[in-house]
């Protein structure tokens, strides 16, 4: 039950319904409550504005992440497309998220803070001016009711005690005529209070009902007067109520991306960069630029032209540098002239090697002027190469040696950098077991 209301201090409340006194401080309260709840909502808001940005971020972070993983990788072709587009979706989708953090914020958030600073005025001794003024309406509307309630309440008293007083007199002039030890005079006291008792009780009945009809007369004004304050408060939440509903279906309208076109577009484009990975083509890609498809400069009969040039001694560095620049045209099988295709990142030696100096090298097998002749011997020809600085390098990935010049290796493994990276992006190391080759440079990394 309510407390009392002020001015009729020992009015008890004897029920929970609004029209007893003091009980219409709950509706007050409720304006109150609506003010909080403003905040509530700002900051409900706030939190999912900051779960979109984290979100937003995490995304772009993946994408980046990945975008680089899959292009330093080995896949290839058109299943290299549609796995990167993933990465491209996820920056898309990081995008709108980002748009919705801002939706939320700049609109919704802030249109609860103003709607809250328009509804809501404080005052200067605090509390707001809204439940002022609800108070006081609900005070002005029960004080007169509950004076009188207050009366009939004493009235009650009184009449309730008169009665008490009455059957206890009427009880003792019983007890006393059963009494041979009282006089005349003592019983004619007994009697005598027992009639002023029953005269106490037709007035203060007569008190009561005169004070309980005064109050009946005066509950339909009360009554009348309480429904105009209520309804005035009731028109207040009733707006607070229909701006939450408002602000509620905008905040769906910014989260739901399932509406909006682009997001639509994001998925659509995702799916047809998926279905246009193409199993054939990507083979018959492999085929031509790392398979039995790519050129070759087929060994051929040269003039006595050439090998005046033999007295030139050149290092391995130097032939790879005079090589620089230049396209080679390959006869196939059938004697025609093909272009050498274009190159692949980071694949195979084969592959780095398929940019051919102009002069024959004398890395063939069948030269006769090779580093190594059949007994072992090193070539006259040659010229001594400066070591290069030896360097400590980690894999970053599995790699499969693809040539036996290649060296294999698995993640986490550690060997020694020999020589820096050539133009084609392949590096010479050691392995710790002493084997000797080449690798992709952007397989490893260097141990800090």
């Amino acid at each position: 039950m309510s407390g009392s209301y002020d001015d009729s201090v020992g009015v008890e409340v004897s029920s929970d319904s609004f029209w007893e006194v003091g009980n219409y401080k709950r509706t007050v309260k409720r304006i109150d409550d609506g003010h909080r709840l403003c905040n509530d909502l700002m900051n409900c808001i706030h939190e999912r504005a900051r779960i979109e940005k984290g979100y937003a971020q995490q995304l772009t972070e993946w994408a980046k992440r990945w975008k680089q993983l899959v292009e330093k990788g080995p896949q290839y072709g058109t299943v290299e497309r549609a796995w990167c587009a993933f990465m491209s979706e996820a920056e898309k989708v990081s995008e709108l998220h980002l748009e919705v953090k801002g939706s939320l914020m700049n609109e919704d958030f802030e249109k609860i803070k103003n709607w809250q600073k328009e509804a809501f005025h404080k005052q200067m001794m605090g509390g707001f001016k809204e439940t002022k003024e609800a108070e006081d309406g609900f005070r002005k509307a029960q004080k007169p009711w509950a004076k009188k309630l207050k009366e009939v309440e004493a009235a009650k008293k009184a009449y309730h005690a008169a009665c008490k007083e009455e059957k206890l007199a009427v009880s003792r002039e019983t007890n006393s005529k059963a009494d041979p030890a009282l006089n005349p005079e003592q019983l004619k006291k007994l009697q005598d209070k027992v009639e002023r008792s029953k005269q106490d009780v037709l007035k203060t009945k007569e008190k009561y009902e005169k004070s309980l009809k005064e109050l009946d007369n005066a509950t339909p004004q009360y009554m009348e007067n309480m429904e105009q304050v209520f309804e005035q408060c009731q028109q207040f939440e009733e707006k607070r109520l229909r701006f939450f509903r408002e602000v509620l279906l905008e905040v769906q309208k910014h989260l739901d991306l399932s509406n909006v076109a682009s997001y639509k577009n994001i998925y659509r484009e995702l799916e047809q960069n998926i279905k246009t990975a193409d199993a054939v083509e990507d083979l018959r890609w492999f085929r031509a630029n790392q398979g039995p498809g790519m050129s070759m400069n087929w060994p051929q009969f040269e003039d006595d032209e050439w090998s005046a040039d033999l007295n030139r001694t050149l290092s391995r560095r130097e032939k790879k540098k005079a090589s620089d620049g230049v396209t080679l045209t390959g006869i196939n099988q059938t004697g025609e002239q093909v272009s050498q295709p274009n190159k692949h990142s980071s694949v195979s030696s084969y592959e780095r090697n398929q940019s051919y100096p102009t002069d024959w090298s004398d890395e063939e097998s069948n030269n006769p002027f090779s580093s190594t002749d059949a007994n072992g011997d090193t070539n006259p020809f040659d010229e001594d190469t400066s070591p290069a600085m030896e360097v400590r390098v980690r894999a970053l990935y599995d790699y499969e040696g693809q040539e036996q010049d290649e060296l294999s290796f698995k993640a986490g493994d550690e060997l020694t950098k020999m020589e820096n990276e050539d133009e084609q992006g392949w590096c010479k190391g050691r392995l710790d077991n002493g084997q000797v080759g080449l690798y992709p440079a952007n397989y490893v990394e260097p141990i800090q």
